[in-house]
């Protein structure tokens, strides 16, 4: 017999319980994408290709779980236990690669790819469950939980590199691992509070035999992902299959849904495209624009008198930086066009999103043009990444938003799941475009290095204004089928929803 749920206590003790859990889990995750691509170049001896599609894989094959972690937070374990078992997972990862045994990398960049896909779905589902029925505060909710994403990037990211250089790489990869733990704690100690939410399965006693089955699973899981990153022509084979499975998907629910689905269908098939085009200049942050940064941008900066270097891998925390500066800026303006002639329509701003785009990485190639002895300024990557953060609000912003508008509940768990392959897919042909700039071993002079990474972000600018025209082409055919729909408008303090997702 299922044992009922308490009566619902105050909703803010148990959001304050999720928002820390998110906030820990994504400094231990942006902790290690900050150092883990220089890691494999500086102390590893790989080369720039090998490294680049090496993250790309391991971001692939993360994005291959989340779909089975969400359903077996739903129908086995529980969202709350599937959570912590995640959040574990994740922390036995960073704890493997804190090990000073190279051999250790890719084993554990398989834990941390599973659990990470074990954890992602859950506890946004218990967000939705707590505040279940009251639309009128659940988009606030949403939106103060993304922002628990963006302060974790955004501590990590600064700390990480300094301890990197300052204690070592492995005492950086054992500071996420502590910010895992500092969050399980946490967890476990206000875990009270989300008594009342979860799946059904939370509120059954534990049941052993599928925890075992899941940890067999898991553990199952870990080893193929491990084989499959450190293959990179395995790992080509498994994106390339898994990109045909995904079209495979869509084809049969095409063929198999009603009038209305297929026009929600289409709409996503549009949406997802143009999404993917997107996480491959996301992509760049971790891989090409990290080793750019690296070795041809001055990184030396007067604050308040006193010269501060700053590490390569902190430069990624200006994306979540200027997320905080202009997720309010923009939502006013959507508050003001709602106000007047009406939002944009979602694919519009997908359109501007590209233009956006575009512009960030002609500013990063146009650097090149002022570089003094193949170094560029600091302030480039500052206005760069400032463009690179609206594009991404214009566009990856709006993700999950799409397939909750467009798909209706029968198909969305299938859709959803979909939506995360492609994801994976795209994050990995990232990867394979950063390769593109691959500095050969033996070339360290700034003034040839330089030209490899401007050509490159020169020719994404280029796909990025195709993208935009491609987007802009397929506007019309976008408002006539959602022409039933009311396009919706973006609630104050835009979420982060790649970081959430990834």
């Amino acid at each position: 017999m299922s044992m009922k749920p308490p009566a619902t206590p105050a909703r803010t003790p148990g959001f304050v319980t999720l928002f820390l859990l998110e906030m820990w889990e994504r400094f231990g995750y942006y902790g290690m994408t900050a150092v883990v691509v220089l890691f494999m170049v500086q102390k590893l001896g790989y080369t720039d290709d090998r490294a680049n599609l090496t993250f790309g894989a391991f971001a692939a094959m993360a994005y291959a779980v989340p779909a089975a972690g969400g359903w077996i937070g739903d129908r086995v374990l529980g969202s709350r236990r599937t959570a912590l078992l995640g959040a574990v997972m994740l922390a036995a990862g960073y704890a493997m690669l804190a090990i000073p045994y190279p051999g250790i990398l890719f084993p554990a960049l398989g834990v941390v790819a599973v659990g990470g896909g074990i954890f992602k779905a859950n506890p946004a589902n218990l967000i939705s469950k707590l505040y279940e029925g009251d639309t009128a505060k659940i988009d606030s909710a949403f939106t103060m939980y993304y922002m628990a994403v963006n302060v974790g990037s955004t501590l990590s990211q600064i700390a990480t590199p300094l301890i990197a250089i300052w204690l070592g790489w492995h005492i950086a990869f054992a500071v996420c691992a502590a910010g895992l733990v500092v969050g399980i704690l946490n967890y476990l100690a206000m875990r009270r509070h989300l008594a009342h939410v979860g799946s059904e399965p939370d509120f059954e006693p534990l049941p052993l035999k599928k925890m075992i089955l899941v940890v067999a699973g898991a553990l199952i899981a870990m080893a193929l992902i491990c084989g499959i990153i450190q293959n990179l022509g395995v790992a080509r084979a498994v994106v390339w299959a898994a990109f045909a499975a995904m079209v495979g998907i869509f084809g049969l629910l095409l063929w198999n849904g009603s009038p209305g689905e297929r026009r929600g269908l289409w709409a996503i098939i549009i949406l997802t495209t143009e999404t993917m085009l997107f996480f491959i200049f996301y992509q760049q942050m971790s891989t090409s624009l990290t080793l750019f940064a690296l070795r041809n941008v001055d990184l030396h900066l007067d604050v308040l008198g006193l010269r501060y270097a700053v590490p390569a891998g902190q430069v990624q925390a200006l994306d979540p930086i200027w997320i905080f500066i202009l997720s309010p800026l923009l939502a006013w303006s959507y508050n003001r066009l709602s106000r007047g002639r009406g939002d944009f329509h979602i694919a519009s701003k997908f359109a501007i999103g590209f233009v956006v785009l575009s512009l960030g990485f002609f500013v990063y190639g146009a650097s090149g043009l002022f570089a003094v002895s193949g170094k560029v300024g600091f302030g480039w990557m500052i206005a760069g990444y400032g463009l690179q953060a609206l594009g991404e609000l214009l566009i990856s912003g709006l993700g999950l938003a799409m397939v909750a508008r467009y798909v209706g509940p029968r198909l969305r768990g299938f859709v959803m799941g979909s939506w995360f392959l492609a994801t994976g897919i795209s994050l990995y042909l990232g990867g394979f475009v950063a390769a593109y700039a691959a500095v050969p071993r033996r070339v360290t002079d700034p003034v040839q290095t330089l030209p490899l990474y401007t050509h490159l972000f020169y020719g994404l600018g280029v796909v990025a204004v195709v993208g935009a025209l491609l987007a802009a082409a397929v506007v019309p055919l976008m408002k006539r089928l959602s022409a039933d729909e009311t396009d919706p408008i973006l609630p104050a303090g835009i979420p982060d929803t790649v970081r959430a997702q990834e």
